[in-house]
């Protein structure tokens, strides 16, 4: 069946819509004629449509660049249920499955291929390009191109490369967070002279925004979760705070689990599915968790800690409501916190002493002495690696994120690389095996009647699936895995997930390091302004809503009138009356013992403004104090 050409008509047939979202006709439009096109869209507004549909419309294969191996795993997965063909190339992927899936796209049989980023960087994957049916690129993530955006990768910059090798392939840039500094130098860098523009609404109706002061934050975390009830998001800074305030929900009877980047592919994979089908409520977890996972109905997404930028917290707030129905996005918050982020950009962009020392440690560690050709990876373990040298590990990954910014090092945070078997005892050897030991005759036939090519080569396998044909567990199947291997019927490479490193540059004497220092100092500068934006929206009493749909140039002037803001505006001043009444109203509840803000909330009914004012006073006062534990007592 020939695919339909009209937009409306692919819309309708792979995605069972009748209309599109508003700016999505307007953009595929612009990208079937032609145009360089930059589209600017909320998170939840629809992106992905956005390429999708033209390249669907013009034929040939779309290769798409994205940032995160989940998020192209994502929407790989959801094009092929829908019958699209599509495949990704990430940094793992073995050389036979590289050359599988380009030859797929050379024969035409291939819709959409996404790669990572880093994949530009490898010279034979760039020469082969040019040979393929490339009609459209599309740039996700396109902020990731500048060096003035919150998330700078610099292999971004080799994008240019491939306008090169395909001049005639149309191209699109989007994303969810952009300010106009931004915007313009995604267009500067991609080379566009002219190009089509396109910037969403950046509000969101159905999400109402709160900023919380508090330093009991559990017990918030608990008011938060009774109020609003439903799937929930909580964001931690930390791996270890994710499993503390899942731990602690859960004695509270919170279906809580938490995830993190640290975990095992297997284990993040559960823990996901179990949420998006709601037999876990609540997920605690870092900034690891949330890109490409599509939960429309969730109704609250809280951050315990105060993130460091705007564009990370609209993105990560605006996972909460996308079915459009109610929602609410919460950010819990101390004075303390506010002033340590304050700090931050000190420590985000160190000294060169301090990246001299890293590089130099990071050498030795690896074993490279001065004029070690560039190129190759290395597994890096950042756990052993500060363990083993003087430096810590925050001084580790700010020094890594400048080398990376300057080019000198690559670093990937996790490579994951499937299992693999190979036979390399001769058939015989194998009929013996299956002989002297029977109990490995089932999984032997399994692997060579299910891996075409196993005989000749390593292949990539999996566990759970052979687990499931046999009728058995992963480990018995990894047991008899290694037994094969040991009595040398078979070479079983167990799989991996490690970080990588790689020097940009061929190996130099730490000594003779430079980095372009003025540029340094103003990624430095605009850090700064960002953690500055971050705070003023934290303390502001504007409408939030309209404070973000403005930080990103979409000037909004009426207020939403639902978020934490516009509500505590709409209540008068304390009179000297109520302010006696109120004072001694919290006094008698005190007086039972220590409290909570949320409990003091429950037992007075006052507004949360009203109480916050209260309990300002009483402290500046000194009439009462917070516990280590966050609860009040008077003094």
């Amino acid at each position: 069946m020939s695919v339909p050409q009209r937009p409306i008509d692919i819309l309708q047939q792979y995605w069972g819509y009748n209309a599109f979202r508003p700016l999505q006709e307007q953009i595929i439009q612009s990208v079937l004629n032609h145009h360089p096109t930059l589209a600017l869209l909320p998170t939840g507004g629809g992106k992905s449509i956005c390429f999708q549909v033209p390249a669907l419309a013009l034929g040939g294969c779309c290769i798409v660049i994205s940032p995160l191996v989940a998020l192209m795993e994502d929407q790989v997965a959801r094009l092929l249920s829908m019958g699209i063909s599509a495949a990704a190339l990430v940094a793992g992927t073995n050389p036979q499955d590289v050359q599988t899936i380009l030859q797929r796209c050379a024969d035409g049989e291939l819709q959409f291929l996404y790669v990572s980023p880093e994949r530009l960087e490898n010279d034979r994957f760039m020469n082969e390009l040019a040979s393929l049916p490339i009609t459209l690129i599309a740039v996700d993530e396109a902020h990731c191109i500048s060096q003035w955006g919150y998330d700078f990768r610099p292999s971004y910059l080799q994008i240019t490369r491939i306008r090169e090798r395909l001049p005639h392939a149309r191209m699109i840039a989007l994303t969810a967070s952009a300010t106009p500094k931004v915007q313009r130098d995604i267009a500067e860098k991609l080379g566009w002279k002219t190009h089509q523009f396109f910037l969403g609404s950046f509000e969101r109706p159905n999400l109402f925004y709160s900023t919380v002061q508090s330093t009991d934050k559990i017990n918030t975390l608990l008011h938060w979760l009774k109020k609003v009830p439903g799937s929930a998001i909580i964001y931690c800074k930390t791996r270890k705070r994710t499993k503390e305030i899942a731990d602690l929900l859960s004695l509270h009877g919170i279906a809580c689990d938490f995830y993190h980047a640290g975990l095992d592919r297997e284990s993040r994979k559960l823990k996901q599915e179990k949420w998006i089908k709601s037999n876990t409520l609540v997920m605690a977890c870092t900034n690891a968790f949330g890109m490409g996972i599509d939960k429309p109905n969730v109704r609250l997404v809280m951050h315990t800690d105060v993130p460091d930028c705007l564009e990370s917290y609209y993105q990560e707030a605006g996972r909460a409501g996308r079915d459009e129905q109610p929602a609410h996005a919460v950010m819990i918050y101390t004075e303390a916190e506010l002033k340590e982020l304050k700090k931050l950009p000190e420590i985000k962009y160190p000294p060169m002493s301090v990246i001299r020392n890293v590089y130099q440690s990071i050498c030795n560690y690896l074993q490279l002495p001065v004029g070690s050709p560039a190129g190759h990876y290395y597994d890096f373990d950042i756990e052993t690696f500060i363990t083993r040298f003087p430096v810590t590990l925050i001084e580790t990954m700010n020094s890594l994120q400048a080398l990376r910014q300057e080019h000198i090092i690559a670093y990937v945070d996790k490579v994951y690389r499937p299992s693999q078997v190979e036979f390399i005892a001769r058939r015989v050897g194998i009929e013996e095996a299956e002989l002297f030991h029977p109990e490995l005759e089932p999984l032997i036939k399994t692997l060579l009647r299910n891996y075409g090519g196993i005989l000749d080569g390593a292949v990539a396998i999996q566990e759970t699936r052979l687990a499931w044909q046999l009728n058995t567990d992963i480990h018995s199947i990894r047991e008899q895995l290694i037994k094969l291997d040991a009595l040398g019927v078979i070479e079983y490479t167990p799989r991996k997930e490690t970080p990588q490193l790689s020097l940009m540059q061929d190996r130099m004497n730490s000594a003779e390091l430079e980095i372009d220092h003025s540029r340094y100092l103003l990624r430095k500068k605009e850090y700064e302004q960002r953690i500055e934006s971050m705070i003023q929206y934290a303390l502001t009493n504007t409408c939030k809503s309209a404070y973000i749909s403005n930080y990103f140039n979409a000037a909004k002037e009426n207020t939403c009138g639902k978020c934490s803001s516009c509500k505590n505006n709409s209540i008068a001043p304390l009179s000297a009356t109520d302010l006696k009444n109120g004072i001694e109203w919290i006094q008698q509840v005190l007086e039972k013992g220590p409290k909570s803000i949320p409990q003091l909330a429950e037992e007075i009914k006052l507004e949360e403004k009203t109480l916050h004012e209260l309990l300002a006073f009483m402290k500046q006062e000194e009439m009462i104090e917070v516990n280590l534990d966050g609860k009040i007592s008077l003094k």
